[in-house]
């Protein structure tokens, strides 16, 4: 019979019988988990599928049919000797050899003899007999046939074992097994049928932990099974690979200038590193820093490809270049889209980039559990950039160099995410600066090296020429700092300071619109700064009817909301259909399914804002485009009203212009006082204007005396709150606010009942 040894590591169950350190088989109990052990129970799993018997939950046991052939081939005869048990092994298992019969026939008589100093009378034992040669005819013949080669069969045993199964893999392991018991619920249920441990070793190694909750052996064929099929994916492995990192001291910027040649020796690596740099060294300096490393790579001859603020989304063309087909796992996927990385001019790095897009697109598979059209997408947009850079970054390469790519500002979402993982599987240098530490990158990685510093700098440009470099004083840092001491979570704000804004209409009674209406934004209910986007509580309002019938106070309410930042309409309509507007006859080429062409707007002749601050005109196209989503007017992808709605928009009159250049997010917000008296109808463009001011942050009221409908006509929502303040009054003539007195002499009753007025 084969003793049961000691192992001097994992490796050494997988040497040949005739090379181990101590002749012998390897019997052991697996109740903790780490890296080491997952390896390990991978590559045993696969030994066990080719030579021998994984077992996951039980044995099963004979069913009749099975004992029903037994009886009639074998009798029901016993006898506990090595002659019965030598003449029914030939019977019952023809193919065995001579010395595997001895084997297994020993190793049965020495269980069943310990059974009987156990206590267990002839029948017990004979039960026990026939169970065992059951399970050897049905379910483990092909392992004993192994037997006694240099190759020793494995078991894989997961759960918790049973007597008689421990006993049966006595028998196996004393006939030339190697057995693995994989216990999750940890070693308290073996223990009570082997207290002194005398049929398994429990394996002890350092860090060992709890099973993860998901492992099983069902997920590991699973991986493997993915493994495998990626393999075939694969096709002709490169024969380059990737070392990242493992070369480079923490020294940043000089790292990535470290020449290849210096990093490493080995002829079959791709020496790259993946480094993300958060805050900066020295401010003073930083800028002249990233001048110097550029052109120091520049003069390397290494190709260089440098990113600001964002990867911009592929276009619908570079979407539409990308070949694929119907898919149903990710195998499949991967095949379809593989076919798009072509390098005819050099099959080694093709082989290189192929297998770099088959890792990280399974790797990310799994993070997304199974979701493939989420996969889909994403994989899209990693091939749509890969071919936007790739001449850039692989024109005339050969092996060792090493492209750089440079990313200033990090990852804003998964799909960047991805495309850097995937550029850092290549021959490339993936450098992430980050300078601004309030802003955040969302990539993570195992293989990502970080440096962190405690200085932040807004830098948006990289500077790549001597005209890009802006070099800074002591002094303006200091500056600086001290705008983030005093503007930063204190509720002030510096001018211009946000250049997002939401607004959110204000629900209020009517009252409250002359309160609030003079009233700075930051200082209105439910104001919020959140991620550096203002959400601005602003008044979108209609007043219909008079108040007591009265007028003369009626006038006066509205004269005292006529502020110097305020728009005053007196009657309908304020904009006509027939007015000349030179953006109407462009107004359909600015616009492609669905979205703002905003390069082509702004470049146009018709385009008149590009006076106004950058971020008012993103603001203006933003709240445009939101109108256009959102079909917040009716008729909009109708009946043409979406281009009524960009016309209106783009053509807007200086002074609203210029209510807008001077607008500040967090301070008082420009206002429109819309009055109409009579039964003329506002126009649809009135509509248009009104909702896109009310979103870009203006306060506004409709005071319609007759309740007619006004803005409301035109919108899809009840955005517009509606005061309903007395009775209809008609025909009113608008009167000349400059001659309305705002405090009129009061009478003697109110002077002594009013007095804290």
């Amino acid at each position: 019979m084969f003793e049961n040894k000691a192992l001097g590591s994992l490796d050494d169950f997988f040497l040949e019988y005739g090379k181990r350190r101590e002749q012998g088989i390897y019997f052991y109990r697996i109740n903790g988990y780490n890296q080491n052990i997952r390896d390990f129970l991978v590559r045993y799993y696969g030994e066990a599928r080719k030579t021998g018997v994984v077992i996951e939950g039980k044995i099963p046991n004979p069913d009749e049919k099975n004992l029903a052939y037994y009886e009639e081939i074998m009798g029901m005869q016993f006898q506990l000797s090595m002659g019965f048990l030598l003449s029914s092994l030939q019977k019952w298992l023809p193919r065995m050899r001579e010395v595997q019969r001895k084997n297994v026939a020993d190793s049965i008589y020495d269980t069943l003899s310990g059974m009987r100093a156990e206590g267990k009378n002839d029948n017990m034992l004979r039960n026990a007999y026939i169970k065992f040669m059951c399970w050897l005819y049905y379910k483990f013949e092909r392992v004993v046939n192994q037997l006694g080669d240099s190759r020793i069969p494995k078991i894989l045993y997961e759960g918790s074992i049973s007597n008689y199964e421990l006993k049966f893999l006595c028998i196996l392991s004393g006939a030339g097994c190697d057995i693995i018991l994989l216990q999750y619920q940890g070693d308290g249920g073996y223990c009570a049928l082997d207290r002194d441990s005398r049929f398994s070793r429990k394996l002890e190694l350092p860090g060992m932990g709890e099973f993860p909750r998901e492992f099983c052996i069902k997920t590991l064929r699973k991986e493997i099974e993915e493994r495998e099929n990626a393999e075939r994916l694969y096709g002709k492995l490169p024969k380059l690979r990737n070392c990242t990192n493992a070369w480079i001291e923490g020294k940043g910027l000089e790292d990535v200038l470290k020449p290849v040649q210096a990093r490493g020796r080995d002829e079959k690596c791709i020496y790259n590193c993946f480094l993300r740099i958060e805050g900066v060294e020295d401010k003073l300096t930083y800028a002249n820093e990233l001048y110097r490393f550029q052109q120091e790579i520049a003069g390397a001859g290494r190709n260089l490809v440098i990113v600001e603020s964002e990867l911009m989304p592929p276009s619908n063309e570079e979407i539409g270049s990308i070949k694929r087909k119907q898919c149903v796992d990710v195998n499949q996927l991967i095949a379809s889209l593989m076919v798009n990385i072509i390098l005819a001019s050099d099959m080694e790095l093709q082989g290189i980039l192929r297998k770099a897009f088959t890792d990280v697109v399974l790797e990310e598979a799994g993070k997304l559990e199974g979701n493939l059209n989420r996969l889909t997408n994403r994989t899209i947009h990693l091939l749509c950039w890969l071919k936007r850079f790739q001449d850039a970054l692989f024109k005339n390469w050969e092996s060792p160099r090493v492209a750089c790519f440079v990313y200033l500002g990090g990852c804003r979402n998964e799909n960047e995410t991805l495309f850097l993982r995937y550029l850092s599987r290549l021959p490339v240098d993936v450098l992430i600066l980050v300078p601004d530490l309030n802003r955040k990158c969302c990539l993570q990685a195992d293989n990502l090296y970080e440096l962190h510093y405690s200085e932040s700098l807004q830098i948006k440009i990289f500077p790549r020429e001597r005209a890009d470099l802006q070099l800074s004083t002591a002094a303006y840092h200091a500056e600086r700092e001290l705008d983030t001491i005093m503007y930063q979570d204190t509720g002030m704000y510096r001018n211009q300071q946000y250049q997002i804004g939401v607004s959110a209409t204000l629900k209020s009674i009517y009252e409250e619109i002359a309160i609030l209406w003079d009233e700075e934004l930051k200082y209105r209910p439910n104001f919020s700064v959140t991620d550096n986007v203002v959400t601005m509580p602003v008044i979108f309002a209609k007043v219909s009817g008079i108040k007591g019938g009265l007028t003369e106070p009626y006038w006066v309410s509205i004269k005292k909301l006529m502020t110097p930042d305020t728009l005053v309409i007196r009657g309908a309509p304020f904009i006509r259909p027939e007015d000349p507007n030179p953006v109407r006859v462009h107004a359909a080429g600015f616009l492609k399914n669905g979205k703002l062409q905003r390069e082509k707007i702004k470049s146009h002749p018709c385009y008149t804002y590009g006076v106004l601050r950058g971020e008012i005109q993103e603001h203006i196209l933003d709240k445009l485009q939101f109108i256009l989503d959102q079909k917040m007017i009716k008729g909009i992808y109708e009946n043409g009203t979406e281009y009524t709605a960009i016309a209106t928009v783009l053509n807007m009159n200086k002074e609203i212009q210029r209510m807008l250049q001077k607008f500040d997010f967090t301070k008082k917000n420009p206002k429109v006082v819309y009055i109409n008296t009579s039964d003329t109808a506002i126009s649809l463009e009135d509509g248009i204007l009104t909702t896109f001011l009310h979103l870009v942050g203006f306060d506004i009221v409709f005071y319609v005396p007759t309740g007619y409908q006004c803005a409301e006509r035109y919108l899809r929502s009840d955005s517009l709150e509606e005061h309903q303040i007395g009775e209809y009054l008609y025909d009113l003539v608008i009167p000349d606010f400059e001659t309305i007195c705002e405090n009129p002499r009061r009478s003697w009753r109110e002077k002594i009942f009013k007095r804290g007025d």
